[in-house]
């Protein structure tokens, strides 16, 4: 079978199509037949390197953290899962793979998995699974947002942003976005009362928050300054000076920046499924590339400026491989 591996860290010329023996599930485990993945940042940190202490060095390592496909075989002691049944979910995070989510197929924990939502294609499936339950994490799990406060979702037209900016709405809060000006007719789509361009707009300008979800990572001083009294500050755009401005805010006690691992179950993913059925949330896609052309679309994630996500269909067509 065909899998996206690395030899070496670097950029997007990387990723190579490789030819691999296709994996089987063991006790607990469950083989997808993967249709689509998408590009997350969790990815480019893992190419590039920046994820070595996590990673290593010992090549090949597969790329791909989330996926959409088919149940293609399940291992001993797996129940409850039917084989050709439409799934999401993501490998483990924070563990080394050879082959991972952007493979034709992949074996994973049976509890790393959940049923696709109705109406969504496995690519809508793929584009969603991250961002979704990186959302709900930051302001169910991690700032408890509650009805009638505001927002601030930094990064809005990324993935993580515009699924933000919709749940937050969703929630009932009242969402200002951070984004580039020409998205802002999207985004108010999405539900963000205000969209403000950040190349314009100093964080001193932009008023006071009760909650602000940042995705950037950079000047979280400045905007952690922007909380109003019990306000709560959570990113996900981790880096040195992020780590460091996160280590200086804890004298601030409740009103300190946190941050925190999103790490998809199933009861996660059933939880973002309802929000699906509900019509809270939908897929935002700026680009689909084929397998072979998952060098593309790190670049376009890399370059930034794109409204929603990158996906990987990794099957020549909308549904799955064979899973035969």
């Amino acid at each position: 079978m065909k899998a996206i591996q690395i030899f070496s860290y670097g950029t997007p010329d990387v990723l190579a199509v490789t030819e691999v023996e296709r994996p089987e599930p063991g006790p607990g485990q469950v083989l997808v037949a993967v249709a689509a993945s998408s590009v997350n940042g969790h990815d480019a940190l893992l190419r590039s390197g920046a994820m070595k202490i996590v990673s290593g060095r010992r090549f090949p390592i597969g790329v791909g953290l989330d996926f959409a496909g088919v149940v293609a075989g399940t291992g001993p002691g797996v129940h409850g899962v039917a084989i050709g049944e439409l799934v999401w979910g993501t490998v483990h995070p924070r563990e080394k793979h050879a082959v991972a989510g952007a493979a034709e197929f992949v074996v994973v924990a049976a509890d790393r998995i959940g049923p696709v939502p109705a109406g969504l294609s496995a690519v809508q499936a793929a584009a969603l699974v991250v961002p979704g339950i990186t959302a709900l994490a930051a302001l169910r799990g991690a700032t408890h947002l509650a009805a009638g406060e505001t927002v601030l979702v930094r990064g809005a037209a990324g993935g993580v942003g515009t699924a933000t900016v919709q749940l937050a709405h969703g929630f009932g809060g009242r969402v200002t976005a951070l984004a580039r000006t020409r998205h802002a007719a999207a985004l108010t789509g999405l539900g963000a009362e205000r969209v403000l361009d950040y190349r314009e707009t100093a964080p001193e300008e932009a008023g006071r928050f009760d909650v602000i979800v940042d995705t950037v990572g950079t000047d979280l001083a400045r905007y952690r300054r922007r909380l109003t009294k019990g306000g709560r500050m959570v990113t996900v755009g981790l880096s040195g000076p992020a780590i460091a401005a996160i280590a200086a805010s804890t004298v601030f006690g409740s009103r300190r920046i946190r941050t925190f691992s999103a790490d998809p179950r199933t009861r996660q993913l059933a939880e973002l499924a309802g929000q699906v059925a509900s019509g809270a949330i939908v897929p935002v896609i700026d680009g689909v590339h084929p397998l072979a052309g998952i060098a593309s679309a790190h670049r376009a994630f890399d370059a930034g400026g794109v409204l929603g996500r990158q996906v990987v269909r990794v099957s020549t067509s909308e549904d799955p491989v064979d899973p035969a």
